[in-house]
């Protein structure tokens, strides 16, 4: 029998050490999940449109083994958190929620690094202002994102960029069609539309199986709030020290998106580019995804503990609200 974090069982979903419930603002509950030792640096992770806590099984498997605790969530309608009303989807929503879930599981005073793939990273970018998050995030990582004008810069469809190509991938992405069960032809469909070239059948299934397990109506509610996205200001105003990972074959959110949050992000700690990968980066290479974490652990929320030593993410936040209140 293999052990739990050889690449061949990486992908399947780790049983929690405790499951709980967050109650959001609204009353919508979302099913939260925590792995890892109780007394682990706390990382926290949001994911992406259409996935699950599943989406993160092999991130999970990694930290929870060097010793991080890790909290993982569903997103609204995503997984088992249940879908609430679909007409009322939107990116206030995500940043009430994630901190709903801040609440469940810190502590008075208990900071982390928290990090979002895809819509997840979107949600980091509308908590921007809350002040739950700006006391909380010790670090962050943006995965695969983008602030604005996804559908515009999306390169699903192999299209001239235009009008003709942005309304195409609009409705592409919105439809409320069934994606049916996972086929050859459907894993094929996938791979092109959201990983890159190198990734591997155990990948691509990984990600099939999560994808088509949203239901049709909730992908298609979120999907129309990403088309209309602009956290730009949200991005602007992100004070922790923040890094960013980019797949360079990412066709809903390319490469552009990463390089213009670089220059908008107030503390930007870097950006890692991953050669040949597409959107799903914490699946098709999640030892480099693990590794931005856990360094972000390491630098602004280990070190943060050392006695007499500056909180950087809490320094920029206060620079940040200074820097308002005298405009």
């Amino acid at each position: 029998m293999s052990s739990p974090n050889t690449p061949s069982d990486r992908y399947a979903p780790p049983a929690p050490r405790r499951e709980a419930t967050a109650v959001s603002e609204d009353g919508a509950t979302l099913h939260v999940e925590e792995h890892g030792p109780a007394d682990g640096p706390a990382v926290v992770l949001a994911h992406g449109w259409t996935c699950s806590t599943d989406f993160w099984a092999p991130v999970v498997r990694a930290l929870t083994a060097d010793g991080h605790r890790v909290v993982v969530y569903d997103q609204r309608g995503h997984g088992r958190s249940p879908a609430a009303d679909p007409s009322q989807y939107s990116t206030g929503k995500l940043a009430d929620d994630l901190c709903a879930v801040l609440d469940t599981v810190l502590g008075p005073g208990e900071r982390a690094v928290i990090g979002g793939h895809s819509m997840g990273a979107m949600t980091l970018m509308a908590a921007a202002e809350r002040p739950r998050l700006r006391e909380c995030a010790a670090a962050l990582l943006l995965c695969s994102t983008g602030p604005a004008q996804l559908v515009r810069e999306s390169t699903v469809l192999p299209l001239p960029r235009g009008r003709v190509r942005t309304w195409l991938t609009a409705r592409l992405l919105g439809t409320r069609a069934p994606l049916g069960p996972v086929t050859p032809v459907s894993r094929r469909i996938l791979q092109y539309a959201t990983m890159g070239r190198p990734s591997t059948p155990r990948q691509v299934e990984t990600c099939a199986r999560i994808v088509h397990a949203c239901p049709r109506g909730v992908r298609a509610g979120w999907a129309h709030v990403l088309d209309e996205l602009d956290l730009e200001s949200g991005l602007a105003r992100l004070t922790p020290p923040t890094a960013v990972v980019a797949g360079t074959a990412d066709r809903l959110t390319p490469l552009v998106h990463a390089r213009r949050m670089v220059e908008a992000l107030p503390h930007c700690t870097g950006l890692t580019e991953l050669r040949g990968r597409g959107h799903m980066t914490p699946v098709e290479e999640p030892e480099t995804v693990t590794g931005v974490l856990a360094d972000l652990v390491r630098e602004h929320l280990v070190a943060d503990t050392v006695p007499g030593r500056a909180v950087p993410g809490q320094r920029a936040a206060a620079d940040q609200e200074a820097k308002e209140e005298s405009a």
